[in-house]
């Protein structure tokens, strides 16, 4: 029996981009008089070429929800959207990256083809509607991660962080697949749709399908780096290359939330009320930890890495908002807040890390907060896009990370969390303190050196606008987070 093909469409951009990354390899392998250019050239057209494509299935799908492969593959508004948020991250950090790279000889083909790997490992994660698929998507994503963090092999804390990441990483997915195993066990599907109808049903076994949450909760957690599965990020955006961390910093970021709702919302909604209660635990947990270690750094990646656990933990509030006592009536704010918190922190940390890229040098690595001292004395105009970033991070208006928040917080309070509500702004209010801490290195205090900053016209422009949409989306949040809100309502539609 022949079995007829699948319908491609929904699956176009994972296609071209699979196709032009084994082109840019190829490529760089055999012509090797423009290697790392062609590769940088090449690798910035396939993630236009990707955004094309997925617009053209937005526009051909008519913004519904399509299946592909027997429904294992989605593609949706959430997805699409995500995936656009996801294309812009790496292409800045590619052009942010360029000559941080070239100076220490990693602007190699290698980089930007385990890069495009990693992409595609995230858009398979976003557009999974199957545990198998989910699983495929996560494990191309983490080894392609774990190879870049160790690509400078002359540095023994790249070498050890990697090894860290590996360890730690190969435990986390262990554990996501134990509980997915579980999960199959309880229901007999591994399709999302599925499990969700067969745990509605009531036809499931309840024991085992608690147990088989809690591998799940666990696994979401590492890869979103909340506590107690947290130990990783320090160590790896301290160990890896700054191009490496700007990358693992950001569109991860988006591929992690869209795993979260798959399997959680998308596949266990029935059982929110067990995993609304462990999410709480995970989310005032690093907001604790992350906020409060982060004052004790001198390191602005360590800082930067316990503030990403503490901006987890707020992403976390909005996941566990969505089903209040049973009820999801008001999922889609919920879900939509914490999307909108998502993808606004990965715009905020590409100007972040860019700025980190940006005061490095050849032989220099700008890693320590004393080396932001006086910044506004050699570059005023720099001096502003970080004081932007650190605002927007500390959530200060009229910067996008306040309205972020502030969405968030309201997702809490109708959820009747006012307790919860509470307790994050006051760890929000200790967060600040190591943020503003920052501002007044750069704006009170002597400058170490002189030396004017002279970044390439690329990465002038682009980190500048990156700084300034920090503030215009803080101005004008509300086409964002519509389009956030419809591309969760898509879901409950499909």
């Amino acid at each position: 029996m022949i079995s007829s093909l699948p319908i491609m469409l929904p699956a176009y951009a994972e296609i071209f981009l699979l196709c032009a990354t084994c082109a840019v390899l190829l490529l760089d392998l055999y012509i090797s008089k423009w290697k790392g250019d062609l590769a940088y050239v090449l690798s910035l057209l396939t993630l236009v070429g990707a955004a094309a494509c997925t617009v053209a299935v937005t526009a051909a799908t008519g913004g519904q929800t399509a299946y592909t492969f027997n429904g294992m593959f989605v593609s949706d508004l959430m997805a699409n959207v995500l995936k656009i948020v996801t294309y812009l991250a790496v292409a800045l950090g590619f052009v942010y990256s360029r000559s941080y790279l070239m100076d220490r000889g990693l602007f190699r083909g290698e980089y930007f083809a385990l890069t495009l790997f990693a992409v595609l490992g995230m858009m398979v994660m976003i557009s999974a509607n199957h545990f198998l698929t989910i699983y495929l998507g996560l494990e191309l994503l983490s080894l392609c991660l774990y190879s870049l963090v160790a690509l400078n092999r002359d540095s023994a804390l790249s070498s050890e962080a990697a090894m860290k990441y590996f360890v730690l990483g190969a435990l986390a997915s262990g554990m996501l697949l134990y509980g997915m195993s579980m999960i199959y066990g309880a229901t007999g599907t591994l399709e999302i749709p599925a499990i969700a109808r067969a745990i509605g049903a009531g036809s499931a076994r309840n024991p085992i399908l608690i147990f088989g949450l809690v591998f799940i909760v666990a696994g979401v957690a590492f890869k979103l780096g909340a506590v107690p599965f947290h130990m990783w990020i320090p160590d790896v955006y301290h160990g890896a290359p700054t191009a490496m961390t700007l990358l693992i910093g950001t569109a991860p970021k988006l591929a992690a939330f869209a795993m979260a709702m798959r399997l959680l919302v998308g596949a266990l909604l029935p059982l929110a009320l067990d995993w609304q209660q462990m999410l709480v635990i995970l989310a005032v947990l690093s907001m604790a930890v992350g906020n409060l270690a982060a004052i004790a750094q001198t390191n602005i990646k360590r800082m930067l890495a316990y503030s990403t656990i503490s901006h987890m933990g707020f992403a976390l509030l909005g996941l566990l908002s969505g089903v209040i006592e049973g009820n999801a009536f008001s999922a889609s704010d919920a879900y939509s807040a914490a999307m909108f918190y998502s993808v606004t922190y990965a715009i905020t940390s590409l100007a972040a890390f860019g700025m980190v890229l940006l005061m490095s040098r050849k032989g220099f690595e700008a890693e320590e907060l004393d080396d932001y001292k006086g910044l506004n004395q050699r570059s005023p105009w720099f001096a502003f896009i970080m004081l932007l970033v650190m605002f927007s991070l500390a959530g200060v208006p009229p910067t996008v990370g306040f309205y972020a928040k502030f969405s968030v917080l309201s997702s809490v309070v109708q959820a009747g969390q006012v307790w919860l509500a509470v307790v994050s702004v006051m760890f929000s209010l200790v967060g600040a303190f190591y943020y503003l801490r920052v501002v007044k290195l750069m704006y009170f205090d002597d400058a170490r050196s002189d030396a004017p900053l002279a970044p390439r016209l690329d990465m002038s422009v682009l980190l500048s606008l990156n700084g300034l949409a920090v503030l215009a989306l803080g101005l004008f949040p509300g086409t964002l987070m519509q389009l956030c809100f419809y591309a969760i309502r898509s879901l409950g539609q499909s």
